[in-house]
């Protein structure tokens, strides 16, 4: 049976988008319901068709456990916060659409973002979520109107009562993202560890570069300035001047690179 779709909004006016096998009472909530058609909840499940927690599931599987394991969908607004420092990692957040960096803040104010994450599909908090005792020691923003799925903490730890297949399969998944996320972040160490800026950007255009020679990053000008760890305006400084060397062409917000081989031997 088809688990019920309710949509709620919170206190922080985010909505909340719940997956459960009976009706959410008003008064357990705390706000208004509005009872969604069946056609926006058959467009997530196949939007999660996508998601590698759910690799190898099909759509009525997903569903299944969905509303085994209390899952929920959220929409938050541009600049919202997900999780803040110092808060309990209580859920695996997915990415449905919009984007959200992860990011922390210096003593002095100043962003670094960590990660972002644009594509459908891409999860986050999860390294958090499997440590003991250890609350975030950054923070999650929505860098424009974003829709996450969220799936609690203790439903990723165990399979549940019904020894569910899928479940173990889920389970399976996360191990293969984890060791995803450690090369990942072996990668940034690599990328952060090089010398110069003009360095840093050579590796970044490089790994985003495609067979014509474009160059198709996820990031505007600002939040890779923040990934890469310096200010914009050196940023956009470094650029012009890797384009006055010949090592880029830029056209308005286009990168190409006319002599990859050139960047290459900066590395």
């Amino acid at each position: 049976m088809c688990s019920l779709s309710v949509y709620a909004r919170d206190k922080r006016g985010v909505t909340v988008f719940a997956f459960s096998q009976k009706q959410v009472s008003k008064k357990a909530c705390g706000c208004d319901i509005i009872i969604k058609s069946s056609k926006r909840r058959c467009v997530t499940l196949k939007e999660l068709l996508h998601c590698p927690v759910f690799a190898g599931l099909g759509e009525g599987e997903i569903d299944k456990y969905l509303a085994c394991g209390g899952a929920r969908i959220v929409e938050y607004r541009r600049d919202d916060i997900i999780f803040a420092q110092q808060d309990t990692p209580r859920r695996l957040y997915i990415l449905l659409s919009g984007s959200v960096a992860v990011c922390s803040d210096s003593a002095a104010g100043r962003r670094t973002i960590i990660a972002s994450f644009q594509n459908a599909g891409d999860l986050f908090g999860e390294v958090f979520l499997f440590l003991e005792n250890q609350p975030y020691d950054h923070y999650a923003q929505a860098l424009e109107a974003a829709r996450l799925l969220e799936l609690p903490r203790e439903f990723l730890y165990h399979t549940c009562g019904e020894n569910c297949a899928f479940h173990t399969r889920v389970i399976s998944n996360m191990l293969s993202i984890l060791a995803g996320k450690a090369y990942y972040l072996n990668q940034k160490l690599r990328l952060l560890s090089s010398a110069t800026l003009r360095q840093k950007l050579a590796k970044v255009l490089l790994q985003a570069r495609t067979p014509d020679g474009q160059v198709h990053l996820s990031m505007n000008r600002e939040t890779l300035a923040d990934f890469l760890g310096v200010a914009r305006p050196s940023l956009s400084r470094e650029l012009m001047k890797m384009q006055e060397d010949g090592l880029i062409r830029l056209d308005g917000r286009a990168i190409s690179l006319p002599d990859p081989d050139a960047l290459q031997e900066l590395l």
